[in-house]
């Protein structure tokens, strides 16, 4: 019986730690989901490694949250994002540029960034072609953490919605675990969501 009490004790409070990630993700601009999932285990005071929900309960949590207290102001912000980041990966064709992240998977908070990878032969190239383009941007030094860290980070607005190129070596472009999405695929995610007037 004690056991039960405590699995029943920590399913909930896994639920209440899923629940405040996503809220904070929704209304907050966090868009790291083990940053989200910590900041709402300490608010909550969750110590136990079993309190912690993975990243696909606070998906589930967010995607609800969203459909709760955001439906039609979330709908509208995805489409309008996913058209920003047609518009972008079009302009970045000759990069082999792929959406990604929140955007890509419909669960952008208010302050998301649209996400884009590109894969060059050197960062420099990409920057020249920015230049040439007369797009304005900030460069972010990328953290260095694994080998396939990206080269730089290339930040700017769109029509007045933020926008993160990531830009990877060329070598890495077939490497798995991230979900990506070319033009036609976001054109049709664009297509297939358009909003009802």
């Amino acid at each position: 019986m004690p056991n039960r009490a405590h699995g029943f004790r920590s399913g909930h409070l896994r639920q209440e730690v899923a629940a405040a990630a996503a809220r904070m993700m929704a209304e907050d601009g966090i868009s790291d989901f083990g940053f989200a999932k910590r900041k709402a285990a300490r608010q909550l005071g969750a110590t136990d490694a079993d309190s912690l929900p993975t990243n696909a309960e606070i998906e589930a949590a967010l995607r609800e949250y969203q459909a709760i207290y955001q439906d039609e102001e979330h709908d509208e912000r995805i489409y309008a994002m996913r058209c920003a980041a047609a518009e972008v990966l079009d302009m970045l064709s000759p990069f082999r540029a792929y959406l990604t992240g929140p955007v890509l998977e419909g669960t952008a908070g208010r302050y998301a960034e649209v996400d884009i990878e590109v894969f060059a032969d050197s960062a420099k190239d990409v920057e020249i072609f920015f230049l040439n383009q007369d797009l304005r941007y900030e460069h972010r030094e990328p953290r260095k953490l694994t080998h396939d860290t990206p080269e730089a980070i290339l930040c700017f607005d769109w029509d007045d919605i933020p926008v993160r190129v990531t830009i990877h070596e060329s070598r890495v472009e077939r490497r798995g675990g991230v979900e990506r999405a070319r033009l036609e695929a976001v054109e049709k995610l664009i297509a297939d969501g358009l909003p009802t007037p």
